[in-house]
């Protein structure tokens, strides 16, 4: 998000032709990793162990489920905006930039939300054998429900982004 924010602020303050390569990249990329892979992973194991765990939970957790919710529509809203500016042109660049301010705000809260209130509950709840769990559907993509085509799809699109993102995002060209 920082660094499709970087691009928009190129665009808004400097007059920088938008690269909107590397833009629909990373909407693309937001869809395979956040969207696909990392929340219901997060529904399925983190959540999930959480509320098992700590009864109060759920407000929270229903909570960050609905932000789940929230995030596809803005992601699906987001990449509408583009293929509006990048089929209509500058007079739909506000919207785009729009539309990205707000999945980013969306998600930052999110996360927020993640770090300061969920996280602590559960360090404070799960077991060793609970974290295990989480661990191992985090860092191992056995998931059956998540293959390694998965992983291997997100890691293109990142590479994809790093070589055509001009520096300081990427490789690409000035």
């Amino acid at each position: 998000m920082h660094g499709m924010l970087y691009l928009i602020r190129d665009v808004r303050l400097r007059g920088s032709a938008p690269r909107l390569d590397v833009l629909a990249a990373m909407v693309d990329y937001i869809k395979a990793f956040p969207e696909r892979f990392h929340h219901p992973k997060e529904e399925a194991y983190l959540f999930r162990l959480v509320a098992k765990r700590c009864s109060d939970a759920g407000p929270l957790i229903d909570r960050l489920q609905e932000e789940h919710r929230s995030s596809a529509a803005k992601i699906h809203a987001l990449e509408q905006a583009l293929n509006r500016y990048r089929d209509e042109g500058a007079a739909q660049f506000r919207g785009f930039a729009e539309a990205a301010a707000d999945y980013a705000t969306l998600q930052w809260q999110h996360i927020r939300t993640e770090e300061d209130t969920l996280i602590p509950l559960a360090r404070a709840y799960l077991t060793a054998a609970d974290w295990k769990v989480v661990d191992e559907a985090f860092s191992g993509h056995s998931d059956p429900l998540f293959g390694v085509e998965t992983e291997q799809e997100y890691e293109s699109l990142f590479r994809r982004i790093v070589k055509l993102a001009p520096p300081p995002l990427g490789v690409g060209p000035s």
